[in-house]
C-alpha cells in the first residue's frame, strides 16, 4: 500500500521506517536536513513541501491509500481538514488544540476513516479505557505519563521528542478532570505529587489537559491525566509562565512585535532538542478500577520502554509512532472500518482492535504489563 506520512520529526521518522517494512512509504517535510535522514531507505521516498499549501497539499497525497498527520499541533487541525477533505483516510498524532468532532460530519460525509491523538498518551490510555469500558462499569480512571532523558541534566532534566511549543501547552492550557461525574478545571502544573518507580526513581506528577476525547466519549465519575517530570521541573515552568515567557500576546519589542512564546519556543528548542544517542524512556502507569461480574477489579498497566539502540530511535518515538502504525495496519486490513472522526477508545472498543494493537506492539518490543486485581 502507499502511504504518506506529513512530518518528518523524531516520531514522523520512527513512523515511516516502521511503515515501510511492508509498504511504500512518501515522508514528507519543509526541513530538507529532516528528510535526509531516511535517505538511505529504498522504501521510503522523501519530498521536501510546504503542505500548508493547498494545492501542494493535494498534489504529495494523490497516490496516497492513507495519510499520517504527524505535524506540529499548531498546524494539526487545518490539515486534518484537507486530508477528509481530499477523501483520504489518516490517522493523526498532531494533538492540536482544537475539537476533532468539529470535523465528525465532514469525514462522514466523505467517507473517511479518520483516527486522531493515536499516540502513546493520548492514545493507549485511551484504549485501555475504552477496552474495559465495554467489558465492565468503571468506577475510575487514572493516567501517568512521562517522556524522560535518561541523563538528568540540570536546569531542564528534560528533553522533548516534539516541538517544544506543543510541550509547553501542557504547562498553560487548563487541566480537565473528572470527580464525582463532574468536570472540574484546575490550573496546568497543579496538584503535584511524588511517585515512586522501580528501576527509575522519583518522579513528580501534575495536572495536564490529557484526557480529552475521554471526557466526552466515557462517562466514568473519575478521571485525571498526569503528566511525569522529574522532582524540580515544575518548579520551573512555573517560573517560566509567571514570568510571561509562554505568552501568546505580542510584545513591541523597537519595531518588532514579538510574541514571548515564539522566542521561548526558539530557544528551548536547542535546550530540548534529542539528539542522535540521547538516550531516553517512556514511563507510563494506567489504572482502570470498577465492577466486572459483580466482583471489585482493578486493571494496572504499565509501561517503562527505553531508547533501541540497535535503531537509534527514541523511546517516545517509537511509543507514539508505533501506535500509529498500529491503526494504521489496522485500516490497511479492514480490521477498523468505520467512518468519521474515531478516537482511539473507540478503535479499542470494536472487537479484536485492542488485542491485535498489543500484539503489534510487543512484536516492536514495547511492552506493557497487566496486573490484576480482584476483591
Amino acid at each position: 500500500m502507499r502511504i504518506t506520512v506529513l512530518g518528518c520529526g523524531l516520531v514522523g521518522r520512527a513512523i515511516a521506517l516502521d511503515l515501510s517494512r511492508q509498504h511504500m512509504v512518501t515522508s514528507v517535510d519543509i526541513n530538507k536536513e529532516s528528510l535526509k535522514t531516511l535517505a538511505k531507505n529504498d522504501s521510503i521516498s522523501t519530498k521536501c513541501a510546504d503542505v500548508t499549501n493547498l494545492s501542494t497539499l493535494k498534489e504529495v497525497l494523490a497516490d496516497a491509500d492513507i495519510v499520517v498527520n504527524a505535524l506540529p499541533g499548531f498546524m494539526g487541525f487545518q490539515t486534518l481538514k484537507h486530508i477528509i477533505e481530499l477523501h483520504k483516510n489518516v490517522v493523526d498524532i498532531s494533538f492540536f488544540e482544537e475539537d476533532p468532532f468539529q470535523l465528525h460530519e465532514l469525514a462522514r460525509n466523505n467517507g473517511v476513516i479518520a483516527v486522531m491523538d493515536c499516540g502513546v498518551a493520548p492514545g493507549m490510555s485511551n484504549m485501555i479505557l475504552g477496552y474495559h469500558y465495554h467489558r465492565m462499569e468503571v468506577k475510575n480512571f487514572e493516567c501517568y505519563v512521562g517522556g524522560l532523558p535518561v541523563e538528568r541534566t540540570l536546569p531542564y532534566q528534560y528533553k522533548a521528542p516534539f516541538s517544544p511549543v506543543d510541550v509547553i501547552e501542557e504547562y498553560t492550557r487548563p487541566a480537565r478532570l473528572v470527580e464525582n461525574g463532574e468536570i472540574l478545571i484546575k490550573e496546568a502544573l497543579s496538584d503535584a505529587e511524588y511517585l515512586h518507580f522501580e528501576n527509575i526513581g522519583t518522579l513528580e506528577a501534575f495536572n495536564t489537559d490529557g484526557l480529552r476525547t475521554l471526557l466526552h466519549t466515557m462517562p466514568v465519575p473519575n478521571m485525571k491525566e498526569k503528566t511525569l517530570r522529574y522532582p524540580g521541573h515544575i518548579q520551573l515552568m512555573k517560573i517560566f509562565r509567571e514570568s510571561g515567557f509562554f505568552d501568546k500576546t505580542p510584545l513591541s519589542i523597537g519595531d518588532a512585535n514579538v510574541r514571548p512564546l515564539d522566542v521561548t519556543g526558539a530557544l528551548l528548542f536547542r535546550e530540548w532538542k534529542l539528539n542522535p544517542g540521547d538516550q531516553d524512556y517512556t514511563i507510563m502507569k494506567v489504572i482502570v478500577e470498577g465492577l466486572e461480574n459483580g466482583k471489585s477489579r482493578r486493571y494496572t498497566y504499565s509501561l517503562l520502554d527505553r531508547y533501541d539502540t540497535a535503531t537509534g530511535i527514541h523511546s517516545m518515538a517509537r511509543t507514539t509512532g508505533y501506535t500509529c502504525t498500529a491503526v494504521v495496519n489496522l485500516i490497511l486490513e479492514g480490521k477498523f472500518t468505520q467512518t468519521g472522526m474515531n478516537p482511539p477508545e473507540l478503535v479499542a472498543a470494536q472487537e479484536g482492535c485492542f488485542p491485535s494493537i498489543l500484539d503489534y506492539l510487543k512484536q516492536r518490543n514495547v511492552i506493557y504489563k497487566v496486573e490484576t486485581t480482584t476483591e
